[in-house]
């Protein structure tokens, strides 16, 4: 409705009214008692009119007040929409697209103007779009997010895998008016997924390889696994005294990491020159592949713990030496022709430390088993426990 000109023509009426009144008061009507009493009726109705007249005026500001503040804050989402860095876009009820960000254009190799009115089902491969109208047709029930996981094809590039995220719009009457879209390029997630379920034998399998020599610190990092794959890793703590406490060793293909632990002081160091593999925890938690394989590791590793548990229990010295020697012996022996020979170099003030004692008297002990033949040093300074004794 044009406002201004109801307002003009309101206001013509008026002016006519007031001159047929004044005409008919000086004519022969004059001593009519109808005419005045018509023209009386009609000026309040122009009044009225004149009246609903302004606040229709009163009314169109404030519409156009409201309208242009509907306009900027659409222009801003607008914009907030093109800094999404993930593929974001509207269709209608049956998947026609109605706006787009510049991802989507990226994603699908399509420029961003031309996206418009195109039906996002052009974009499934053609033997899925059977499927993908399926899927389309079901979010007309949802009352909550869903996101399936397809193929697309862009135009002219090669297909890949995607994450389809879908939430519907309604009206206040709950009809379905739109549908918001959310894509995701997955591919390498899906690779490496793949990569990982296949490599089920040996989890370190077709990874970076991570090396530190002997006696080097092994950073720990949050959210990940280290898993051995040569070479023995160390494992200890600080007690309140802030001496040192070994709380394990990591043999090859044990995993270890500060997600495996709740010490609040924890520390690795390498035992000999080592290669480590690295292990997300994500990649974990989507193969079961590759937690089958780690889990009975993560076993091994609480069974030593509750040896070394034993260790400490002993109340003599020498009986807490003869244990850590057999535990040692379990966990990083070999066979050589003369007994068993532990394949890293311990020093006496590592030995105190599992035993829960001092280096002098560890030496002490030490001595005393070589005299009696009980052990042997070699030429690489590595301890040889004798058949029959350990």
């Amino acid at each position: 409705m044009n406002v201004d000109l109801f307002v003009r023509q309101i206001e013509t009426m008026y002016g006519r009214l007031n001159a047929l009144y004044e005409g008919a008061s000086a004519s022969s009507l004059q001593g009519s008692q109808l005419m005045p009493a018509v023209f009386k009726e009609l000026g309040t109705a122009s009044e009225k009119l004149q009246l609903a007249a302004a606040q229709l005026v009163c009314q169109n500001q404030e519409l156009a007040i409201a309208l242009r503040a509907v306009e900027a804050e659409r222009q801003r989402y607008l914009e907030l929409l093109e800094f999404v860095p993930d593929a974001c876009l509207v269709t209608d009820a049956e998947g026609n697209i109605r706006e787009a960000n510049r991802a989507v254009a990226a994603l699908f190799n399509v420029p961003q103007n031309y996206l418009i009115g195109k039906s996002i089902a052009l974009f499934a491969l053609e033997e899925n779009r059977q499927n993908f109208y399926k899927e389309l047709n079901s979010l007309q029930d949802l009352d909550r997010p869903a996101e399936w996981e397809t193929r697309l094809q862009p135009r002219n590039s090669p297909a890949f895998d995607a994450a389809l995220t879908c939430a519907v719009m309604r009206n206040w009457a709950g009809e379905l008016t739109g549908i918001r879209w959310c894509a995701r390029d997955i591919t390498d997630r899906k690779r490496a997924q793949r990569a990982i379920e296949s490599s089920t034998c040996d989890p370190s399998a077709n990874r970076d390889l991570h090396c530190y020599e002997r006696g080097e610190t092994i950073p720990l990092i949050p959210q990940t696994i280290w898993l051995v794959c040569r070479g023995t890793v160390k494992l200890s703590t600080l007690c309140n005294t802030g001496e040192e406490t070994i709380v394990g060793f990591a043999g090859p293909l044990t995993p270890f990491g500060t997600s495996l632990t709740s010490l609040q002081v924890y520390q690795a160091t390498a035992l000999s020159d080592v290669q480590l593999a690295r292990i997300s925890q994500t990649e974990i938690g989507l193969s079961s592949h590759l937690m089958e394989a780690i889990l009975p590791k993560i076993n091994q590793r609480l069974q030593q713990a509750e040896l070394l548990l034993t260790v400490t229990g002993e109340r003599r010295v020498k009986d807490r030496l003869h244990r850590l020697l057999v535990f040692l012996k379990t966990q990083i022996g070999e066979i050589v022709p003369e007994g068993t020979r532990l394949r890293v170099r311990l020093t006496h003030e590592e030995l105190a430390a599992a035993c829960c004692t001092t280096r002098v008297t560890i030496t002490r002990e030490i001595n005393k088993l070589q005299q009696q033949g009980k052990i042997a040093i070699d030429c690489d300074r590595h301890l040889v426990l004798k058949h029959g004794d350990f």
